[in-house]
């Protein structure tokens, strides 16, 4: 039997897909662009929404609807997107049942929905709206790299008796059950671990994070912001991995173009002035755009949202991707600070040739005139 087998369940899944879609995106046109489909752009709204400070706020927008089947039903998913000015935009497929299930119900809806074909709608809902907003976006592009996220959020928890109980009634198995998508029972010490991640700011919340999927117990329907931040943090790590994923394509292409210069010759050393610029335009780039992500969206107290947030980030281990971006650069850094010296030593050498070749042809000179 299902671990709280007798408690009853309102709740939903919200599937979020992350694309990088060029190297910014000019919120300000973007929403203009998207007027007739009433987007916004919102902050955290709870009283410690304060300490959240974000000074290019995300344009959302809503995107229609989409048929949906979930475990054999025909259902309405609402879509959206948040689009986010470091050139990232977050797409949300929202999957509500439309009536109170069981728990081992609402664990068979969460698997079926992680599962389910509304991953698909993704690709052609991000082409559509590219379409609209193509004018903002600068250095468009589409990475490979995506970012994938699930929200399960439950309004209300009831008992057999039809009176609502705190989320401390859920056990961790029950938790797990609906979380990990596991069809078999999670050990104990496996549980402990995967979701020793859990916050609570009323005696009637409680969110619960791993790395590809969360749970939010949320009584508030207007209350949103753990969605809020973890799908900010998403997004700053799918830049992150996709800055990661570039620098690993660009060190053996300079290692090839490293070679590619010694091997010709150029006057006064000037051999690798072009590689030169471009090894400083791409550790630019690189910097320049990940610091914009990662400054996107700061933490000035330690509440809860701020919590929930670092909490996120390093789960999605987003301080080993920033290291290993930063090493990448250095390795970079490093080629272009040998080169520039081996440059401008073979400028030397080249001058103080030129140097003493004017000397001799002095001094051949002056013995003629004599």
């Amino acid at each position: 039997m299902s671990p709280n087998a007798d408690l009853s369940v309102w709740g939903e899944a919200i599937l979020y897909k992350q694309f990088d879609v060029g190297y910014e995106i000019r919120l300000d046109r973007a929403f203009d662009l998207l007027a007739s489909s009433g987007p916004e752009r919102r902050k955290p709204v709870r009283g410690e929404g304060h300490a959240i400070q974000i000074p290019n706020p995300p344009v959302t927008v809503s995107l229609g609807t989409e048929p949906i089947t979930i475990a054999g039903s025909r259902l309405d998913a609402e879509l959206s997107a948040c689009l986010y000015d470091f050139g990232v935009i977050s797409f949300r497929v929202r999957i509500v049942p439309p009536a109170w299930r069981s728990w081992q119900e609402f664990e068979s809806f969460a698997l079926e929905a992680a599962t389910s074909s509304a991953w698909n709608v993704f690709g052609p809902c991000r082409d559509r709206l590219l379409d609209r907003i193509a004018p903002a976006i600068e250095r468009p592009s589409r990475a490979k790299v995506t970012e994938e996220y699930i929200v399960f959020r439950i309004g209300g928890l009831r008992d057999a008796d039809g009176r609502t109980v705190p989320p401390t009634a859920l056990s961790d198995e029950a938790i797990a059950g609906a979380l990990l998508g596991e069809r078999r029972t999670v050990s104990i010490g496996a549980r402990r671990h995967l979701l020793s991640e859990r916050f609570s700011y009323f005696d009637d919340d409680l969110a619960v994070l791993t790395w590809n999927a969360a749970l939010i117990v949320e009584p508030v329907p207007e209350d949103t912001d753990v969605q809020f931040v973890l799908e900010f943090a998403n997004a700053q790590l799918l830049e992150l991995r996709y800055y990661d994923a570039i620098l690993d394509e660009e060190l053996p292409r300079t290692y090839d173009e490293i070679a590619s210069a010694r091997r010709g010759f150029h006057l006064l050393g000037r051999r690798y002035s072009r590689l030169l610029a471009v090894l400083q335009a791409r550790v630019a780039d690189a910097t320049e755009a990940v610091e914009r992500a990662e400054n996107a969206l700061k933490v000035t107290d330690d509440v809860y949202l701020a919590r929930i947030y670092a909490a996120a980030l390093e789960i999605f281990r987003g301080r080993s991707w920033r290291q290993g971006i930063d090493q990448k650069v250095a390795i970079i850094r490093d080629a272009y600070t040998m080169l520039n010296a081996e440059s401008q030593a073979r400028r030397a050498e080249v001058l103080e040739l030129t140097i003493v070749i004017l000397i001799v042809l002095e001094l051949v000179l002056a013995w003629f005139v004599r």
